[in-house]
C-alpha cells in the first residue's frame, strides 16, 4: 500500500477543543471524585474521616502517589471486588479509569489496552502492544497472557505515559501493574461466592499464614462459569447453544521471612478456560447507520461455523532481595511463563452465503468463512537486577539490567463451512524474540520542596521470524514458505521530570519522556497471494505532561489533575480486512494526541464516599500519503477514496485513533449505615462512560461505535465487624446493550458487551 511522508496540520481548532474540555473537566471535578484508593484513617470519636496517603511503587518503590511525577490512578480490593462480582474478566476495568480502554475480539482470552488512545488492533497471537501489563512485577508480553484473572489482589495502578525507564517492555502508552495479595505472618483468609443471571458463577478464595519460624504461605483460586445462554437458530448448526464458559485459576506464594537482611518471594500460577470464543453477528448494523439492524435479539444468533475457545497457562516466578548495607539493596526478579490455546469461530457469523440456494441468515453474506487461531508452543522468560539506594541524604539512585526471551508458534486456520467444516488452509509463523537492556534512574532534592528525578534505558532488540503456509487455502496463497525476516534494533528511552511541593497539601510535577516500542512482525498468509510477511518499523513517543496533585479539605478529599500531549513517530498499526480480507502492519508517519485528565475521591459526609474520574484525549494520524483497504464492499466510507494498482483506499490522514474514545467518565458512590454491634448496612454503585469509537483506522458509519454507559449497583449487609458480607448486586443494570467492535470482512460482522446480570453473593473472611 501506498506510503510516503505527509506535512504536518495545524491544530488550532483542537486546542480550543482542548482549552475547552480542561474547564469542563475541572467544573466536574468540584463536584464529583474519580477512583484512586479511598482508605480512611479511623477517626477518633467525634472528628470526620480523612483520607490515608495513598502509596504506590509506581517508580519501583513504595512511596506516596502525591510525590510520583507521573499520572496514576489506583483501584483498591473493594473496588475491585465490585467490578468483578458479576464474572468479568479484565475487561471490567475499562472506563472505570481515566484513559483507559479494554476491547477484544478474542472474548475472555486476548485483552487489547489503550491508554490515551494509544494500542494496537492486531488480533495475531504475537502481536505486541503499547501498553504493557505487569503482574507481581513480571512482564506479561503475549497477548494471551494479560488476561490473566483478576483476584485476591492487593491493588491495580494505571501509569499513563511512557514508562520505559523502569519498566521492562513496551511501555510508550503506559504500564497496567497488578499486584497479588501477599503472604501473612498471621493465619487469614476469605471465601466468597455469588450466583446470577444465566447461571453466572463466581468463586474466590485465599488462605493465608505461618509456614513454620521462617516461612508464610499464601494459596489463592478462583473459579467462575456461566451457561450458554445464546441460542443458535440455525437447526443445523454445530453449535446449538454459545457464549458460556468455564474457567478457574490458582496462585500459590511461599515467602521466606528469618532474615533481616535477605527476603525471598515464590510464586506459582496456572489459568485454564473453555468456553465460546468471540461470538460474531452478522449483518449486525443497519446500512448506513451504526444503529443494530431491526428486531435484534442479544439472545439469538444464527450461525453455522463452530464456535469454541481452550486456552492453558502457568507461569512461576522467584523475587529475591538483600539489603547489601543500610543503604543498598539488590533485587533479583525471575519469571517464567508459558501458555497454550485453540480459538475458533464461524467470522462471517451467519448461515451459508448469498449465492447459494435458500442462504443466506441474515441476508448479504457473499461467502462464508471460519477460522481458528492457535498457540501450541509459547514460553516466555524475564531476569531482571536492580540495585536501589536509600541514602538519608537529597540524592538517590536505582540502576539494572533487563533480559527477555520468547519463543512462539502461531498456527492460522482456516474452515470450508460449505464441505462440513473440514480444514482448508494452515499457516504457521514462528518467532523467536531476545531483548535486553541496562537502565538507571537519579533523583534529586534540590531543596526541601523541590525534587528532580531522570531516568536512561539502552534496549537492544532482535526478533528472527518465519511464516509458511502449509495447506493452500481458497482464494489465498498456495503451500510456500518460509518467508524469513529478521529484526535487529537498539533504542535509548528517557525521562525527566520534577516535583514541587507548592503548599503542605499541594504539588505541581511536570515530565518529559520518551518511549519505544520494537519493530513487529506479522505473518497471516492464507489469504495473501503471493504470501509475504508484513513488517513494522520500531515506533518512538515523546510525552509532554503536566500536573497537580492535592489534598484538600484537611485531607477528606484528594485531587489530581495532568494534561499532557504526545508525538508518535512511525506509530505501528494494523489494517484489516478490505476486499482481499488481509492483515497488513503499516507505520503511520506521525501520531499526535492531547487531553486532560483528572482523579477526585472525597468523603462528601463521613458515610458517603463519592470517586469521579474523568479524561479528554483528541488523537489524530497524520500522514497525507497513508492509505488503507477498507471494508469489502458493506460499509459506508466516510473518508476520501483513491484507486491505486486496481484496488479502492481510503485516505486517514487527519483521523482518529481507533478504539480511542475522546471521553471518558466514571463515578462511584459508597453510603453506609452503621448499625450496632459492628454491623452495617451499604449501597455502592459505579458508573463508566465512555464517548463514541472507530472500530478500524478508517471511518465509516457502520463501523463506529456508539458511546456506551455501563452501570453497577450492590446493596449488602455486614455483621460482626465485616467478617461476613451478603449483597445482591447488578451489572450493566441498565441493559445497555452496544457493538463494542467488528470485523472488516464482507459482511458488517460486529460483536456486543455482556447483556445485565442480576445476582446475590455472600463473602466470609477470618
Amino acid at each position: 500500500m501506498p506510503k510516503h511522508l505527509g506535512a504536518p496540520r495545524r491544530l488550532t481548532l483542537r486546542s480550543h477543543k482542548l482549552a475547552l474540555a480542561v474547564g469542563l473537566t475541572f467544573a466536574s471535578s468540584v463536584a464529583f471524585a474519580q477512583d484512586a484508593q479511598p482508605a480512611a484513617a479511623a477517626p477518633a470519636e467525634g472528628e470526620a474521616k480523612t483520607l490515608d496517603a495513598l502509596m504506590v511503587t509506581a517508580q519501583r518503590k513504595v512511596e506516596r502517589a502525591k510525590d510520583v511525577p507521573v499520572a496514576l490512578t489506583t483501584v483498591d480490593r473493594e473496588k475491585l471486588h465490585v467490578l468483578g462480582s458479576g464474572g468479568g474478566d479484565i475487561r471490567f476495568l475499562s472506563g472505570r479509569l481515566p484513559s483507559l480502554n479494554i476491547e477484544s475480539s478474542f472474548g475472555r482470552a486476548f485483552p487489547r489496552f489503550y491508554i490515551r488512545g494509544l494500542g494496537n488492533t492486531d488480533f495475531d497471537l504475537n502481536a505486541s502492544q503499547p501498553v504493557s501489563l505487569v503482574y507481581d512485577d513480571i512482564v506479561l508480553e503475549n497477548p494471551l497472557l494479560k488476561g490473566f484473572p483478576v483476584f485476591d489482589l492487593e491493588n491495580v495502578e494505571l501509569l499513563r505515559g511512557p514508562q520505559g525507564t523502569l519498566f521492562g517492555r513496551n511501555t510508550p502508552a503506559g504500564v497496567v501493574k497488578f499486584e497479588s495479595a501477599k503472604p501473612t505472618r498471621d493465619l487469614t483468609g476469605y471465601g466468597q461466592i455469588s450466583y446470577g443471571t444465566y447461571g453466572t458463577t463466581n468463586f474466590e478464595g485465599a488462605i493465608s499464614g505461618p509456614l513454620g519460624e521462617n516461612w508464610s504461605g499464601r494459596a489463592s483460586a478462583m473459579y467462575q462459569r456461566r451457561d450458554d445462554w445464546v441460542d443458535n437458530t440455525n437447526p443445523n448448526g454445530p453449535n446449538r447453544k454459545l457464549e458460556g464458559y468455564d474457567e478457574s485459576a490458582l496462585r500459590l506464594q511461599l515467602q521466606y521471612d528469618g532474615s533481616d537482611t535477605f527476603h525471598a518471594l515464590f510464586n506459582v500460577h496456572a489459568r485454564r478456560l473453555n468456553g465460546t470464543a468471540r461470538l460474531f453477528r452478522a449483518m449486525l448494523f443497519k446500512k448506513g447507520t451504526n444503529d443494530l439492524f431491526d428486531g435484534f435479539d442479544v439472545d439469538k444468533v444464527g450461525i453455522d461455523g463452530r464456535n469454541f475457545q481452550n486456552l492453558k497457562t502457568h507461569g512461576a516466578s522467584a523475587k529475591l532481595s538483600w539489603d547489601l548495607s543500610n543503604e543498598l539493596t539488590l533485587y533479583s526478579i525471575t519469571g517464567y511463563e508459558s501458555a497454550e490455546s485453540l480459538s475458533r469461530g464461524d467470522i462471517d457469523g451467519g448461515i451459508g452465503a448469498a449465492f447459494l440456494p435458500g442462504g443466506s441468515t441474515p441476508a448479504g453474506i457473499p461467502f462464508t468463512a471460519e477460522s481458528a487461531d492457535g498457540l501450541p508452543d509459547h514460553r516466555q522468560w524475564t531476569q531482571e537486577f536492580r540495585l536501589e539506594s536509600n541514602y538519608a541524604g537529597p540524592f538517590n539512585w536505582q540502576a539494572g539490567l533487563f533480559y527477555f526471551d520468547e519463543d512462539i508458534t502461531v498456527d492460522s486456520l482456516n474452515y470450508d463451512t460449505l464441505a462440513g467444516g473440514v480444514q482448508a488452509g494452515h499457516a504457521q509463523q514462528k518467532q523467536r524474540n531476545k531483548a535486553w537492556a541496562a537502565f538507571g534512574s537519579v533523583e534529586y532534592a534540590v531543596t526541601d520542596r523541590f525534587k528532580l528525578r531522570g531516568g536512561l534505558r539502552y534496549t537492544q532488540d532482535k526478533k528472527d521470524f518465519a511464516a509458511s503456509v502449509l495447506q493452500s487455502a481458497p482464494f489465498g496463497a498456495p503451500v510456500s514458505g518460509p518467508f524469513k525476516v529478521k529484526t535487529d534494533v537498539d533504542d535509548v528511552s528517557w525521562d525527566v521530570s520534577g516535583v514541587f511541593q507548592a503548599t503542605d497539601e499541594i504539588n505541581l510535577y511536570a515530565r518529559v519522556a520518551k518511549g519505544f516500542r520494537a519493530p513487529s512482525i506479522q505473518g497471516r498468509l492464507l489469504f495473501q497471494a503471493p504470501p509475504q510477511p508484513s513488517v513494522a518499523d520500531a515506533e518512538k513517543v515523546i510525552s509532554y505532561e503536566a500536573g497537580i496533585k492535592a489534598d484538600l479539605f484537611d485531607k477528606r478529599a484528594r485531587l489530581g489533575v495532568a494534561l499532557f500531549r504526545y508525538n508518535v513517530d512511525n506509530q505501528q498499526i494494523n489494517a484489516v480486512g478490505g476486499a482481499l480480507n488481509q492483515t497488513i502492519l503499516l507505520n503511520a508517519d506521525k501520531t499526535v494526541g492531547q487531553g486532560v485528565e483528572v482523579d477526585f475521591d472525597a468523603y462528601v459526609t463521613d458515610n458517603l464516599m463519592v470517586t469521579f474520574g474523568a479524561s479528554y484525549n483528541d488523537t489524530e494520524i497524520k500522514d497525507a500519503n497513508l492509505f488503507v483497504a477498507p471494508c469489502g464492499g458493506g460499509c459506508t466510507v466516510t473518508d476520501p477514496l483513491v484507486v491505486r494498482n486496481g484496488q479502492t483506499l481510503a485516505a486517514i490522514d487527519g483521523n482518529p485513533l481507533p478504539q480511542a474514545p475522546k471521553w471518558v467518565y466514571n463515578l462511584t458512590a459508597r453510603y453506609s449505615v452503621p448499625l450496632a454491634n459492628g454491623n452495617e448496612f451499604y449501597v455502592f454503585t459505579d458508573w463508566a462512560y465512555r464517548s463514541e469509537v472507530n472500530f478500524f483506522l478508517y471511518e465509516a458509519r457502520e463501523f463506529r461505535g456508539k458511546s456506551l454507559t455501563e452501570g453497577g449497583l450492590r446493596v449488602g449487609y455486614t455483621w460482626d465487624n465485616g467478617r461476613y458480607d451478603v449483597a445482591v448486586y447488578g451489572r450493566n443494570i441498565l441493559d445497555d446493550v452496544r457493538a463494542v467492535g467488528g470485523i472488516d470482512f464482507n459482511n458488517l460482522v460486529g460483536f456486543v458487551n455482556d447483556p445485565r446480570i442480576v445476582g446475590v453473593e455472600f463473602k466470609a473472611q477470618f
